[in-house]
């Protein structure tokens, strides 16, 4: 059985007439365009890449229709089938090693843990199982590559969703018939949206029940009418070459405002409507929420793991790996990194069957991201403290190296004990990408929030710790040994003694 998905099939349906606008123009073929062309590439390389006969059995599984898709959309029923899926979401991760954070197999990750918990839709009047389950099922099958938006445009954020300026920001309900519901708003931050085939719309806040309106998901193709994605300045369309800008010229994923003007949404797209209390319990009392982040984990530790490589070839190259202080340092990235791969490890070893399906453990997933906020920003610096002026004092671009005058005046200024000049460049090019350049420093903003800011996942952690076992270790010593007696007063346990008496 071939594999459905191929890079030709996907290149091809991004040419399907949606509305993308980019430096005062709208785009009129995203594969094609010198914004996008080379991230479309990187995707559809993940396709090509899954479909080869030597990947195949790794990448890909066999579904009851008889299609071979992306193992990102398996529902695991044991811990192998668990760690099968990782190992093959490491493969991709390590195509564009991590730094395409909304790859496909992060909402396809978000999808299969709904059609997981279908039992929660069923339980609030306003939640759609039998759509939810159809879509898994279509999305699947057809190997989509899903993007979301789930967060509303800042707007006012000391006021309510619905306060005056607010109101007409967010995405909501306008109007429904027979045919389904129409929708008018905003929609941030669409990472990814460009490249994708369709954007799941939704709310991951929780939402008060006059905010019904609100209360909605849905799953809309991106060339639906009326849907129009405002991209942000595109990393890749300003970057010269691939030799400059090794990782902004071909892993630039893109982010887009996506603009709702009357969208008409077919029933059969809409998994919720108007519930506040489903909205969320979809995210939470099923395994979505902690299952994309699960994803989102196993991307970063193959990104952490090139950073740290990148680290070590750094200091090889000017000559610093056997100093002493920077062992220290290249140590201490390695414990880093192999503090993100033992989360990994055990969520999946400390998982647990929901139903028929074996999900990964949910307090060691929301654990693994506080600690990820915090490393993220210290990685990168220990990178720069190693790179030094090296990231800085580099040739203006590759064509410096064919002009007469310049070239000898590289071979003898960029002089390495390991690498010869024109490579000690080029990785000294690829560290400034990774670390300084708008495309490095997107990612830093990205890692730190992509999870939502700090208040929230230290919330998620507070509130999936087994509090009972922590605290139940400390009553149990204070129990193995006897209370004092305070001289002539009674017991704490006691009725207190009213004024009156």
């Amino acid at each position: 059985m071939m594999v459905h998905k191929t890079a030709e099939s996907h290149l091809r349906s991004l040419d399907d007439g949606r509305r993308i606008y980019i430096d005062g123009a709208c785009v009129e073929k995203v594969a094609s365009h010198p914004a996008f062309r080379n991230a479309a590439q990187s995707v559809a390389g993940l396709y090509d890449f899954q479909s080869r006969p030597d990947q195949r059995e790794a990448m890909t599984f066999e579904t009851e229709t008889g299609h071979r898709v992306s193992r990102a959309w398996q529902l695991p029923t044991s811990y192998e089938e668990l760690v099968a899926r990782r190992e093959a979401l490491v493969r991709w991760a390590e195509l564009h090693n991590g730094f395409m954070g909304r790859s496909p197999d992060h909402v396809a990750s978000t999808l299969s843990a709904m059609q997981m918990g279908l039992d929660v839709y069923e339980a609030h009047p306003g939640g759609r199982p039998g759509v939810v389950s159809d879509y898994y099922r279509y999305a699947r099958d057809n190997d989509l590559y899903v993007s979301y938006v789930i967060i509303d445009p800042q707007g006012d954020r000391s006021k309510a969703t619905g306060a005056a300026g607010n109101a007409d920001l967010a995405v909501a309900i306008v109007d429904e018939d027979a045919e389904g519901i129409t929708v008018r708003g905003s929609k941030m931050l669409g990472t990814g949206a460009v490249l994708s085939n369709e954007v799941l719309v939704t709310t991951l806040r929780p939402l008060k029940q006059d905010e019904s309106r609100y209360a909605f998901t849905a799953a809309v193709p991106i060339n639906l009418p009326g849907l129009t994605l405002l991209s942000r300045r595109s990393y890749e369309g300003s970057a010269g070459s691939v030799f400059d800008y090794p990782l902004s010229s071909r892993f630039d994923e893109n982010d887009a405002l996506l603009v709702f003007d009357d969208v008409k949404i077919p029933w059969e797209r809409v998994f919720v409507d108007r519930d506040p209390a489903c909205q969320l319990a979809q995210w939470h009392d099923t395994p979505a929420h902690a299952y994309q982040n699960y994803q989102a984990e196993i991307r970063l530790l193959v990104k952490l793991r090139f950073l740290v490589g990148l680290a070590r070839k750094i200091t090889e190259t000017i000559g610093t790996s056997h100093f002493p202080q920077v062992r220290e340092t290249l140590g201490e990235l390695a414990g880093h990194v192999g503090m993100i791969e033992a989360f990994v490890y055990g969520m999946e070893a400390k998982g647990r069957h929901r139903g028929a399906y074996f999900v990964p453990d949910s307090g060691l997933i929301y654990a693994a991201q506080i600690q990820s906020q915090l490393l993220y920003p210290k990685i990168i610096h220990f990178l720069r403290e190693l790179s030094g002026g090296g990231v800085l004092m580099l040739p203006s671009c590759v064509e410096d190296f064919e002009h007469p005058e310049i070239a000898p005046l590289i071979a003898r200024t960029q002089f390495s004990p390991s690498l010869s000049s024109a490579e000690r460049v080029k990785l000294f090019k690829l560290a400034w990408d990774a670390v300084g350049s708008e495309f490095a420093s997107r990612h830093a903003q990205y890692e730190i929030f992509y999870s939502g800011p700090r208040t929230v996942t230290t919330g998620m952690a507070f509130r999936t710790f087994d509090w009972s076992q922590a605290t139940g270790a400390v009553d149990r010593l204070l129990a193995s040994y006897p209370t004092p007696e305070l001289a002539g007063a009674r017991s704490s346990n006691a009725p207190a003694v009213s004024a009156a008496e």
